[in-house]
This record gives structure tokens, sequence and C-alpha cells, in this order.
């Protein structure tokens, strides 16, 4: 079964943006990085493989094209509101690396709040109450696994 016909968020969100090119795509685009040389260079990334993330990007609705803010003949890739809402995905991931990936003392890219310049509070999801979720407090309702009527197999719906 296809990823994008998963009953799991999780699959189809891994499916639509999971990829690493694609991640650090739309983290070039919210630092400010939108036209196609510069993400290029900023990636090291062959042409023809930022060409299809970027393709892929577009179609899901996660990027859109402008016409360059300096009004050349260029056009600049931007975030969709579907796409900006991926920015608490990348902070959860840039908090986990800093905790887990870096030695003490290793200097790394720090997230700024741009009134204050202190760095971005750690995100943590909370329950309805407000209190902390972790795995050991929630859980996911799956989706009961559907008959097939065609051959009697049993399947996800």
């Amino acid at each position: 079964m296809a990823l994008a016909k998963a009953s799991c968020p999780v699959a189809r969100a891994v499916d639509a943006v999971g990829d690493r090119w694609s991640l650090l795509i739309i983290r070039d685009v919210f630092d400010g990085i939108c036209r196609f040389g510069a993400l290029q260079r900023s990636l090291g990334l062959a042409r023809n493989i930022l060409t299809e993330r970027l393709r892929t990007l577009m179609a899901q609705g996660v990027l859109e094209t402008r016409p360059a803010s300096d009004g050349t003949a260029y056009h600049e890739y931007a975030l969709t509101e579907k796409g900006a809402d991926l920015f608490a995905i990348l902070v959860a991931l840039r908090q986990w690396g800093e905790e887990h990936l870096f030695t003490e003392g290793e200097q790394h890219s720090v997230l700024l709040d741009v009134d204050s310049g202190r760095p971005i509070r750690r995100l943590e999801p909370l329950d309805v109450e407000g209190r902390p979720a972790t795995y050991r407090n929630s859980y996911v309702r799956k989706v009961p696994e559907a008959v097939d009527d065609d051959d009697g197999r049993e399947g996800q719906a």
C-alpha cells in the first residue's frame, strides 16, 4: 500500500515531506533562501535532484513559485500556508538534534526569537488540559482493518 493512502498521519506526512532533501529545502526556504541557484549552493545538491524535490513539494502544496522580489525575470520559491505549518516539525527536529547530536560545547546554529534575541523555548506537546503529553501517557487509536469484499482477505481501508 502506498503511504499516501495509509491510515496513519505520520506515514502520509513522511511520504509527502519526509526525505532529507525535502526537509532541508523547506528549512532553507524558512531561512530566506528562495531561488533555485541559492538553494543548490546551500545544499550542494545536484540540479536534477533539487528540481525533482521542488516539483514534489509544489505538487504537495508545500511550496509555490512567485515572481522574484527584486523585479527580475526569475522566480522564487515560497512556503504556502501548508508549508509554513511545517515550522514546528523543523523546530522539533532542530531541538532533538541540538540535544542528542552535538557534543557539549560544540557550536551549531541556533533558532532565536526576533524580538528578544533569545533561543526559542523547547517544544513540548500538551494534552487538552495543558499537561505534558508523552508516549507514556498517550496512545494512538488505530483505524480498524477492513475486509476486502472482492476476495475476503483483510486489508486496511
